[in-house]
């Protein structure tokens, strides 16, 4: 089993920063894919940032290139969304994911095998 919490959430100004962190507990995070899915009020949620366990592939969503960066850091067991040049649009809720496989963040039907409890994220205007 794995255990994902997820921190760093909260209000900010359009244009402003914000990190989130995802600390990961249970068995064999270093050989785990991961990713940051967001969820806005009314629509459903979607696959925003994603890295291979080696951090060799990042992938982002089209809406947050150039602004959002995925990280991580293995001997932490922890994953970072670095998300600058905020937007009212980026408010939502983001939840952490991880799964052994990384073709699963892409598969709607399948999706990753464990999820954080998300952390809401709001863009003021």
């Amino acid at each position: 089993q794995v255990q994902l919490v997820e921190s760093g959430g909260g209000l900010v100004q359009a244009g402003g920063s914000l990190r989130l962190s995802c600390a990961a507990s249970g068995r064999a995070f270093s050989r785990r894919a991961m990713g940051w899915f967001r969820q806005a009020p009314g629509k459903e949620r979607g696959l925003v940032a994603a890295i291979s366990w080696s951090g060799d592939f990042t992938y982002y969503v089209d809406s947050v290139k150039g602004r959002f960066t995925i990280s991580r850091d293995n001997t932490k067991n922890t994953v970072y969304l670095q998300m600058n040049s905020l937007k009212p649009e980026d408010t939502a809720v983001y939840y952490c994911a991880a799964d052994l496989v990384l073709d699963h963040f892409f598969t709607t039907t399948r999706g990753p095998d464990y999820w954080g409890q998300g952390t809401q994220v709001t863009v003021s205007s």
